[in-house]
């Protein structure tokens, strides 16, 4: 674990450099690759305890992306309608590029292909926008397409992956939509009762972290029971995020999960998966490289066809933002052998592209955002 936790530090010191300007969880990946099965060996990613804490950090993961899903912000209502038709038409456009690409290269996985491509990270794409002070009625748009894109993405691809068991996946699916609604149910009763406001002063004075110990609670209920009704993880911990998020994620809470994700189980969940990844059969399977490109550009031809809607090129592009999906995806692929070999790195390849797209179209969007020169100053 020590090991480990020493190589996750290669995320933060890659995107401490300035003009590499590499994502935390990318310079995670390529050190896993590196001391992973495809590089040095220095790590096993079989090895069962590193994945079950592999598995807790992903459940953690998206429990943290549902959070950053902004269910409550009413701002977003009115842009809800062109958002949604946004969307729409992004799906229709990949499941077409989908069906185009699993033909050229015979893999059958024409929906996986339509789902990752048709994605958008909320996780990846928010803080960005944050970031680069975007703003106007626009970015607010783009801000519930990329929502939206999201949860219809990570709630899709569990039922396209294995076609064969998407009925039973469906239902246990609805399983954990129901025991999430449930959840949301109980926990705003309780705080309309002034509850979480005597959890939260009692934690706070005591130091018990009472709010982060419920939430693991739940977490780790729901990933139980997604387990038990053969669901990923992954949608345990979304739906979990988007109650927290429904309902109000206190600062409290938030602070303690940005500890203990991003500080230990995310790096751990991504060096876990970068080892885990064959990138070495790529070389064997030089195709795959053309597909990890042709998903990557795909995805950003398909979110570009927001522009026939009056979407700005720009924001377009940057909606493409992939992160979350396809992770789920090569990891799903992986640990189910339902991918195959070199198809997980395509992925990932095809992920990079578009979160290069989208870090220069962010940059040109905050240009077109900024202010024009006052021409009275000076």
């Amino acid at each position: 674990m020590a090991l480990v936790a020493v190589i996750g530090l290669a995320g933060p010191a890659l995107a401490a450099v300035p003009r590499l300007r590499i994502p935390v969880v990318i310079g995670e990946l390529i050190v896993g690759i590196v001391v992973g099965g495809s590089g040095f060996g220095i790590v096993d990613s079989t090895d069962p305890t590193f994945t079950l804490l592999a598995n807790i950090g992903f459940a953690l993961v998206m429990f943290v992306v549902g959070t950053h899903v902004p269910v409550r912000d009413t701002t977003l209502h009115a842009a809800i309608p062109k958002a949604l038709a946004r969307a729409v038409l992004v799906g229709a456009v990949a499941a077409v590029l989908g069906v185009v690409i699993a033909h050229g290269f015979g893999t059958g996985h024409a929906a996986v292909y339509a789902v990752v491509m048709a994605s958008s990270s909320a996780a990846l794409a928010l803080p960005v926008v944050d970031g680069l002070g975007l703003q106007g009625p626009n970015v607010l748009s783009v801000t519930a397409q990329i929502a939206i894109a999201d949860a219809a993405s990570i709630v899709l691809l569990p039922l396209v992956i294995d076609i064969q068991r998407a009925p039973r996946a469906a239902l246990g699916a609805l399983v954990i939509a129901g025991c999430a609604g449930v959840l949301f149910l109980v926990l705003r009763a309780g705080y309309a009762r002034g509850l979480r406001r005597r959890v939260h002063h009692y934690s706070a004075k005591h130091e018990f972290a009472l709010e982060l110990r419920f939430s693991l609670v739940f977490l780790f209920g729901l990933s139980a029971i997604a387990l038990s009704t053969h669901v990923s993880i992954m949608l345990a911990g979304f739906a979990l995020g988007l109650v927290v998020s429904a309902i109000g994620e206190p600062r409290r809470l938030a602070r303690q999960l940005f500890g203990i994700t991003d500080g230990f189980f995310g790096p751990l969940f991504f060096v876990w998966l970068g080892a885990s990844l064959q990138v070495r059969e790529l070389a064997a399977h030089p195709e795959f490289i053309a597909l990890g490109v042709a998903l990557g550009l795909g995805a950003v031809l398909a979110h570009s066809a927001g522009r026939l809607l009056g979407q700005p090129v720009t924001l377009a592009v940057f909606s493409a933002a992939q992160l979350g999906v396809p992770v789920a995806a090569a990891t799903l692929g992986t640990e189910q052998h339902l991918l195959a070999p070199g198809e997980p790195a395509a992925l990932m390849l095809g992920a990079l592209i578009t979160i290069a797209t989208t870090s220069i179209a962010g940059v040109l969007a905050a240009r077109v955002n900024q202010p024009a020169p006052d021409a009275h100053s000076g």
